[in-house]
């Protein structure tokens, strides 16, 4: 489905973010972990949550849909079904890594998991390294790639430094260190999203945080009663960006999740002159259980260029597209280094958001690990493909609404997997 986006309006009202897609995967998960009811208020309603709904159900959690919760009934640390059947999640990358860490500790059993095309491309071998160091085997295809198959063990506490700063790879080991024979800690060379570690805590497990190492202690079961999913701060971040490139915008936003692990774009976004302002929690706060929620105001202006380091990468990691999008329009040259992983997201989004900005117009250059853009205050428009990554689809959005002629999105359906309601949202805001 393509779907075209031109200038000529501006962005003015209230606007609440769609549920956090991170803390919905994490939600239906630790629920399903538990022994009881779990009630989840705002769950995201989207493709990826959906498949990770669908892949509880197999191992054996009960979820009964209400209008305004999701009850869950969980299947207990110990006890995830064999499903006999590979477990289907979609195209959600988040699932693919955090699940294994669960069905790690099993114990005697197997569970094969695959997914679309695109997951069939995303490398597991990250976490499949810490799983077989604690006593696990996953074996995949070409030794990597989904379709693979976890075999459950008993697992040994380990200490693993992580060779990539990542949430999933991070997460992914902390619960399989719920099922060890002892602590299990994690090693960060700069910090990632902690919403696992937050989740975790209110689920009574005894998690520690200090001075890049994050550890957890083995437990009998979790537990949970209820859980709210915040607004989606990434999600908000093309709502926001589009308010402050289009000429006499202003929105305020509602309800959206504050932790200083996902905020960073939001970060730079400021450091580049963006006028965004309300309480954000501030930088490398002690861990709490809780998840705060802010309220930004937002209006238009004019940007400076700014660079994004390797160490601010991952507290920004999707939104480093739309930091592409801002550099158009900032006056010098706008820098992101470090950024690799963007290269084994959905796709490879440095190749794919330099070639699809260059052609709107925009003077960008791909590096090995990032790109520079030199800001000429404009860009003209054009037609980009997402390839069937919604992020992108997004990015071109925006772009179309801050551009002089327009942009034709080709794939715009790809948005549904995080944010089906985007459109819509935008269409609020621009009415």
């Amino acid at each position: 489905m393509n779907a075209a986006f031109g200038p000529g309006g501006r962005l003015r009202g209230t606007y609440v973010p769609p549920a956090d897609k991170s803390i919905s995967h994490r939600a239906a998960l630790l629920s399903a972990m538990t022994a009881g009811p779990v009630r989840v208020t705002n769950y995201l309603e989207a493709q990826d949550t959906r498949s990770t709904l669908a892949a509880v159900q197999a191992l054996g959690a009960r979820v009964r849909e209400h209008q305004d919760a999701l009850e869950v009934h969980g299947a207990g640390l110990r006890g995830a079904a064999r499903p006999g059947r590979p477990i289907d999640v979609g195209n959600a990358g988040t699932l693919m890594r955090l699940l294994p860490g669960w069905l790690a500790g099993q114990g005697a059993g197997a569970w094969t998991i695959d997914g679309d095309a695109s997951i069939r491309t995303r490398p597991v071998d990250r976490v499949a390294r810490p799983l077989g160091e604690m006593g696990a085997r996953i074996d995949a295809r070409e030794g990597r790639f989904a379709p693979f198959t976890v075999t459950g063990s008993d697992l040994h506490g380990i200490e693993y430094a992580l060779p990539v700063a990542s949430a999933q790879i991070k997460s992914c080991v902390l619960l399989a260190g719920l099922l060890a024979d002892g602590p299990t800690t994690v090693v960060e060379s700069e910090p990632s999203r902690d919403h696992t570690e937050r989740m975790l805590l209110r689920a009574g497990v005894t998690v520690r945080r200090e001075a890049g190492r994050v550890s957890v202690h083995p437990g009998n079961e979790l537990r949970l009663d209820a859980l709210h999913v915040p607004g989606d701060p990434s999600s908000a971040a093309f709502l926001i960006a589009a308010a402050v490139l289009v000429p006499g915008s202003r929105v305020r936003v509602e309800g959206m999740g504050a932790n200083w692990t996902r905020v960073g774009f939001l970060r730079i976004l400021q450091r580049m002159g963006g006028a965004v302002a309300g309480p954000l929690e501030p930088a490398r706060a002690p861990l709490s259980a809780e998840e705060p929620v802010a309220e930004l105001e937002v209006s238009a202006g004019a940007l400076r260029a700014t660079e994004v380091a390797p160490a601010e990468v991952p507290l920004a990691i999707d939104e480093l597209p739309l930091v592409a999008l801002l550099g158009c329009f900032a006056e010098g040259t706008t820098v992101v280094r470090g950024a690799q992983e963007l290269r084994v997201k959905e796709s490879d989004r440095i190749a794919t958001v330099v070639d699809g900005l260059r052609g709107l117009g925009a003077r960008i250059e791909a590096t090995h690990d990032g790109f520079a853009v030199d800001g000429t205050g404009a860009l003209r428009g054009g037609r980009i493909e997402t390839h069937g990554d919604h992020r992108l689809a997004m990015l071109g959005a925006v772009a179309g609404l801050a551009s002089r002629e327009g942009v034709e999105v080709v794939g715009m359906e790809a948005a549904a997997v995080s944010y089906p309601g985007f459109e819509d949202d935008l269409g609020a805001l621009l009415g």
